[in-house]
């Protein structure tokens, strides 16, 4: 039978039982009272860690749905406008943001803080001022009334962790694949992003965000009207409305109720004239975004110079938009024409510098011409941005060739946490050099004695390459030696080695035994 030799890096029993009380001792003193609804509720998260956790992600998770909408400002400025206008209405004092996401999609969403993002596709899809104010109402009281926040602690606590909120603002999990890109320390984002909210939570929503709309004197019935174009979306087969018919369900039930509620309000601005003269350049390019929408879809069938053509005619109805210039800058690249790549790229960074993608595409074209400088700048400007596998990796390699290690080690780490195929060409590249020199990182020991005596050592390997040239170190009180150990341990699997001295167990108790020395196998 094996004495178990715990790493210091494990959590032990007693460390989890003091983590869940930890947890637990807020069960008593998490009441609060809810500013929206005037409510007593249990809050786990504390407003600074609430505001914290918006504060971080804001940026990711506009990066993650298409960046923001940048083509024409004013639409922006409009949308933050009527939003202000709520949010000074409502019934708590929050950091509020708005922006408008560049991305067809019909959604809108809000993370704790008062960080909010409605689509460009839902605004096209909208009729009046009033509508937009609606739906910035609903996603302001999601924020306001802490449902976004209590969504994240409601997971937390099924995972009996709550703690991790707080270690959430301090760390990035870079742990799970977000897009086929290979994006991390997504993960909070993404939960965001992805939150279901409760029967209650979207009734009080739409309670209370008629009642902002009300104050700041819009006419209730637009939250009306957008609840029947839900309803109805909800029977069609318009895939464009998914994200949002799943996380802000609607019922019948929930449009009469809000048509009743509407009726005792004051009746308030339509503002449907204002709206379209406010929003024209975006309805005289849906063209072309339909025509990019059409350029994606056969990108993505490897239909190229379909896919250029059609980012080309979006470009000559809308030549202020970067994303139809990186959709003409792939499709050439494809075409083996990287030089007038090369040009749509620049082009798409310079219009849109803040987004990721731009950068990204650029650097990645720039390291297969050879131009490592280059590169190396735009898939920094990327990462700064938001982080991914392909960005990492490279940065990684060029950190490596330069001799240094430590950035080396830091930047394929992480692009290594990318469960992609780039995401394990990453760790193949770290363990070429860091598994040498830190073997313990990635091989786990244990070790005890068999019937006769002898001392028995078995080595995991926690990685998905096989293992070789494993060399230990075994220290007792006295003494200690180096010792080759003949053989290699398959990927994710286990080996035991037989050391074959005769040791009695009060000697054991006294030894160490440590990895020294491994690479992966030929």
């Amino acid at each position: 039978m094996f004495t178990h030799k715990y790493l210091k890096s494990k959590t032990t029993m007693y460390q989890w039982l003091m983590l869940l009380s930890l947890v637990a001792t807020p069960l008593f003193y998490g009441c609060a009272i809810n500013p929206v609804t005037g409510q007593k509720e249990l809050i786990l998260i504390s407003e600074s860690a609430e505001l914290a956790m918006g504060e971080k992600n804001y940026l990711p998770a506009r990066q993650m749905q298409g960046g923001d909408y940048i083509a024409d400002p004013a639409v922006i400025a409009y949308v933050q406008e009527v939003g202000q206008k709520l949010a000074a209405v409502s019934d708590r004092r929050l950091p509020y943001e708005f922006t408008v996401l560049n991305n067809s999609e019909i959604n809108a969403w809000a993370m704790p803080g008062g960080k909010l993002a409605i689509n460009r596709g839902l605004l096209m899809k909208m009729d009046s001022e009033a509508e937009l104010a609606s739906v910035l109402g609903h996603e302001i009281v999601h924020a306001a009334a802490k449902h976004s926040a209590k969504q994240i602690q409601k997971g937390m606590l099924i995972q009996g962790a709550v703690l991790a909120a707080n270690m959430a603002i301090q760390t990035q999990s870079n742990n799970q694949l977000t897009q086929n890109i290979g994006m991390l320390g997504t993960n909070l984002a993404a939960s965001m992003l992805n939150a279901r909210f409760s029967r209650n939570d979207e009734y009080e929503s739409d309670h209370y965000g008629m009642v902002y709309m009300s104050r700041a004197g819009y006419d209730p019935f637009g939250a009306v009207r957008m609840q029947e174009l839900l309803l109805s979306q909800k029977k069609g087969r318009d895939n464009l409305f998914s994200n949002l018919l799943s996380s802000h369900p609607p019922s019948a039930d929930r449009v009469a109720a809000n048509r009743l509620f509407a009726a005792q309000l004051p009746a308030g601005k339509t503002g449907r004239n204002e709206y379209h003269r406010r929003l024209q350049s975006l309805f005289d390019a849906a063209p072309a975004y339909d025509a990019y929408e059409k350029g994606v879809k056969a990108f993505a069938a490897k239909k190229y110079s379909r896919a250029r053509s059609l980012a080309e005619q979006a470009i000559r109805i809308e030549s202020r938009e970067s994303q139809f210039h990186l959709l003409r800058g792939s499709a050439l690249e494809q075409g083996n024409n990287k030089n007038a790549a090369l040009r749509e790229y620049k082009k798409a960074a310079s219009m849109n510098p803040g987004y990721f993608q731009t950068h990204l595409k650029l650097g990645l074209l720039y390291d297969t011409m050879g131009h490592k400088q280059q590169a190396k700048q735009s898939l920094e400007s990327s990462v700064a941005l938001l982080k991914t596998a392909p960005a990492m990796q490279k940065l990684g390699q060029y950190a490596l060739h330069d001799g240094n290690m430590n950035l080396a080690r830091s930047y394929l780490s992480a692009a290594a946490s990318s469960n992609t195929p780039v995401g394990k060409s990453a760790y193949s590249e770290l363990l070429r050099f860091d598994l040498p020199a830190n073997p313990s990182q990635y091989l786990k020991t244990r070790f005890g004695l068999n019937e006769q005596g002898q001392m028995l050592v078995a080595i995991k390997n926690n990685t998905p390459f096989p293992v070789s040239a494993l060399v230990i170190e075994v220290r007792s009180a006295t003494r200690y030696r180096s010792i080759k150990l003949r053989g290699e341990i398959q990927a994710n699997a286990q080996s035991t080695f037989n050391i074959g001295k005769l040791i009695t167990a009060e000697q054991l108790r006294a030894t160490r035994v440590r990895m020294v020395g491994a690479t992966l196998a030929k």
